[in-house]
């Protein structure tokens, strides 16, 4: 039963990523934590390099590595200045040439982020407007109701009217309930 709720739970689709990076039903967990794995490393990558840490610390490193080719004695020199510090060349350039498809990366599964959360906005959107139609057409009701309903004014008026009624219905029994004075079959004396 166990396994059946958790194939079932696999093969409904996520929320949470872009349609194109779904994973299927076939790839494994492991596949898909190992990729966000490395999502996640690139993006740390691109938020180091862009830090002023990182620009002050490659700056160190190459004054370092200037210094030390330029100074230190003939023997102990690996990259030597009178050929244009190649070596460092070559180590920036393949620093750069790694960077920037790293950067990349991290700026698609941003933009892909983006995407889902402009998806979720736009959803919530829609329900907020339903939702604010929806209780304007019940305030309208609700309006049209109210207007229907009897005022407080209006009840007054009726009872005080009805109260009169009642009065005036008390003295005609009182005067019916009283014994006639000169009519047929009494005695006066």
């Amino acid at each position: 039963m166990a396994r059946i709720d958790e194939d079932q739970r696999d093969r409904q689709p996520r929320l949470d990523a872009p349609k194109g990076l779904r994973a299927s039903v076939l790839r494994g967990r492991r596949q898909r934590t190992s990729r966000d794995r490395f999502g996640r490393f690139t993006e740390w990558i691109a938020r180091a390099m862009g830090t002023p840490w990182f620009l002050f610390g490659l700056t160190l490193f190459v004054i370092a590595w200037m210094l030390y080719n330029t100074l230190a004695p003939q023997g102990w020199r690996f990259d030597d200045a009178a050929i244009g510090f190649t070596a460092l060349t070559l180590i920036l350039s393949l620093q750069a040439s790694y960077a920037a498809p790293l950067i990349l990366l991290a700026q698609n599964r941003q933009d892909d982020r983006d995407r889902v959360q402009i998806e979720q906005d736009r959803q919530r959107a829609e329900r907020n407007l339903a939702d604010t139609e929806y209780l304007a057409r019940e305030v309208v009701a609700l309006r049209l109701l109210v207007r229907d309903m009897a005022s407080k004014d209006f009840i007054r008026a009726e009872l005080r009217s009805l109260l009169e009624d009642l009065e005036k219905r008390d003295v005609e029994n009182a005067a019916d309930s009283e014994p006639r004075r000169g009519a047929p079959g009494t005695r006066s004396a």
